[in-house]
């Protein structure tokens, strides 16, 4: 039962994530629904998929654990590791300088390496189709960017190599607050010593 709701919210989140790089279609919605409108309904839609992944994965966790490998200690060492990479990437997406020019999309990036590292720590079968789906959006939505005509959004300033420094610390400050206490209190699965 968790799996499917999982399944179900990967499908709505993901399916409101594809209409931007739908750009026609959204265009569509946004003149029917008004800029306000596609913008309530895109993040309603976000929350929701986001919710039923949350819960189906924890209820998944709790009564219907389904393993397919079992992966080597040493792969979660190596997860905890690129963690660290894939947070300030995604930081640097939002406090753009030299990592955003040279990357284009960090976030995309920072979403790749969290979920190859997950991939890599975790064998069980909701484990694979969760973090496979978001690899596999990620890819896709790298692809499609090579292929869209127009910018998306309006530009954020980019600055220099002190953007850099603050991503670095805050990415750090974040991944610190994720290991130590969002993973272990929210998760259910220390980081450390796990």
């Amino acid at each position: 039962m968790g799996l499917l709701v999982m399944i179900l919210g990967l499908i709505v989140f993901f399916g409101v994530h594809t209409l931007t790089i739908q750009r026609k279609l959204r265009a569509q919605v946004i003149a029917a629904t008004g800029e306000g409108g596609y913008k309530i309904g895109y993040s309603l839609a976000s929350f929701a998929g986001l919710a039923l992944i949350i819960w189906g994965f924890a209820k998944y966790r709790a009564t219907g654990w389904i393993d397919v490998w079992n992966p080597p200690v040493v792969f979660k060492h190596i997860a905890v590791a690129l963690m660290l990479p894939a947070v300030i990437l995604v930081v640097a997406s939002y406090i753009r300088g030299r990592i955003y020019t040279t990357l284009k999309h960090p976030m995309l990036t920072g979403i790749k390496l969290w979920a190859a590292a997950h991939l890599l720590a975790n064998g069980d079968l909701g484990s694979i189709i969760l973090f496979g789906s978001f690899l596999a959006w990620a890819v896709y939505d790298r692809i499609s960017l090579k292929s869209r005509t127009d910018a998306g959004g309006p530009p954020i300033p980019v600055g220099g190599p002190g953007n850099d420094l603050i991503a670095i610390a805050v990415g750090l400050v974040v991944y610190l607050a994720l290991a130590f206490a969002f993973h272990p209190v929210v998760i259910g699965v220390p980081v450390v010593g796990a």
